[in-house]
């Protein structure tokens, strides 16, 4: 049988880093599970609620994003529009280079990791620093984040200890608390050095035009507190209609990514330094991203841009916990709403005239006659364990060969309920 890169990953993971994945994922999943049914009575309601407010967006969007432009323009935000990932690190670079700004001290952003803009602006001489512990880890370690809300639970403590130690930030030491405290220190220099602050938005409201930045650290607003120019990337999905929807959202997103009340730190920001305004940074530019988002609007998947980036799907995903974030090759890993979706893209391929397994089919047909005779499925359970043995370019069905060689089956081991139900029916003896 062939072995497809995802599973061969997952076979060569260290036992370490698949252990720190595992437990991360799980206990995240049990302390939501717990959080919002000890909260609420129908957790569910309120996810429908909140997937009907974001479903609303998206189908308005060509309503909702004029008028968030022109109510951030009335809010003193420079509002700029990127239809690619090249032109949204572009326009990042465009902004710094007209003001002569130099250095980016970066809150959170996976939008940042999708449109790959650290490598962007590096290759023009600008420099970037991750503020998010986590991500600040990730940065030093030249890794990529394996989960959208926790980047480095494929690390621990020892391993993060090493690259401090090897990064010249004190000498080996493994204790949280003191690798926290030497980030803190290390980090606190360049907030003053730096001339930028980069960040994305959890939410964009359009009645007030501002953004919704949440973090766990604090790190935001340090980064937009000495800043002379604050720049956010934004998907043009992230809108939400008026400010009131953010109560429920909000609320969502902190018990479903991290199984807290509320993160803690939540930050709304209008706009730019002014007279009703008196601190932050003197400019602020908001870029919208599409970068693909409005070809998955006008698609049956239109639905996944209702995702808030809980990452709760990938905490409760038995082949994350097994094969990590970084086996998917994605800025965002796994499957999001992937069960209905692969009905949806079934269908799709199905009007398109894909080679789908669809009824009358010669696939279903042998099914159907393998499960409608006792005799003719005793015969495939027998001839199944030849399978364990015979390369994939030597299965005599081209559409069984075809099938195999974008999956990896297990090792068959067919008859063992079988042999489970005959086991039960013995007479005790």
């Amino acid at each position: 049988m062939a072995t497809q890169l995802i599973d061969q990953f997952a076979k060569n993971l260290a036992r370490d880093t698949q252990a720190a994945v595992y437990d991360g994922s799980k206990k995240g999943h049990e302390k939501r599970t717990k959080l919002l049914f000890d909260t609420y009575a129908d957790p569910n309601r309120l996810r429908a609620l909140a997937g009907e407010i974001k479903q609303h967006v998206i189908e308005n969007l060509d309503t909702y994003l004029p008028a968030v432009e022109a109510k951030m323009q009335a809010n003193g935000v420079k509002v700029h529009w990127a239809s690619s990932a090249e032109d949204a690190c572009a326009a990042v670079r465009d902004i710094m280079q007209a003001r002569g700004l130099r250095k980016i001290v970066k809150s959170k952003t996976m939008f940042s990791e999708e449109i790959k803009l650290e490598h962007y602006l590096d290759k023009h001489g600008i420099e970037t620093l991750e503020t998010d512990l986590g991500e600040f880890i990730v940065q030093i370690d030249h890794d990529h984040p394996s989960h959208i809300v926790k980047p480095i639970i494929h690390k621990n403590r020892r391993e993060i200890a090493k690259s401090f130690e090897r990064e010249g930030l004190g000498a080996y030491n493994d204790d949280p608390e003191t690798i926290t405290r030497r980030a803190r220190q290390f980090l606190r220099h360049k907030y003053l050095a730096a001339d930028t602050a980069l960040t994305g938005a959890n939410f964009v409201s359009v009645e007030s035009g501002r953004l919704v930045i949440v973090t766990n650290e604090g790190n935001s607003r340090f980064c937009l507190a000495g800043t002379r120019c604050h720049i956010a990337l934004v998907g043009i999905e992230k809108l939400v209609p008026q400010d009131r929807d953010l109560g429920l959202l909000l609320n969502l997103l902190g018990r479903s990514a991290t199984a807290q009340q509320l993160t803690v730190y939540t930050e709304f920001v209008s706009g730019p330094k002014s007279a009703q305004q008196p601190d932050g940074p003197e400019e602020m530019h908001v870029v919208f991203v599409d970068n693909g988002r409005t070809t998955v609007l006008k698609s049956d998947c239109r639905e996944i841009l209702r995702c808030i980036r809980c990452g709760a799907c990938l905490n409760v995903c038995p082949v994350y916990r097994q094969a990590s974030g970084h086996a998917y090759r994605s800025v965002y890993p796994g499957h999001l709403g992937v069960p209905d979706l692969l009905l949806r893209l079934r269908e799709k391929g199905k009007r398109e005239g894909a080679p789908l397994a669809a009824a009358g089919t010669p696939p279903m047909g042998a099914w159907s006659l393998l499960a409608s005779q006792p005799v003719a499925w005793k015969a495939a359970l027998f001839g199944g364990k030849i399978i364990n043995y015979l390369p994939t370019r030597l299965i005599p069905v081209t559409a069984l060969r075809a099938w195999e060689a974008k999956r990896t089956l297990p090792a068959w081991k067919g008859g063992e309920f079988r042999r489970w139900m005959r086991q039960r029916e013995k007479p005790e003896t």
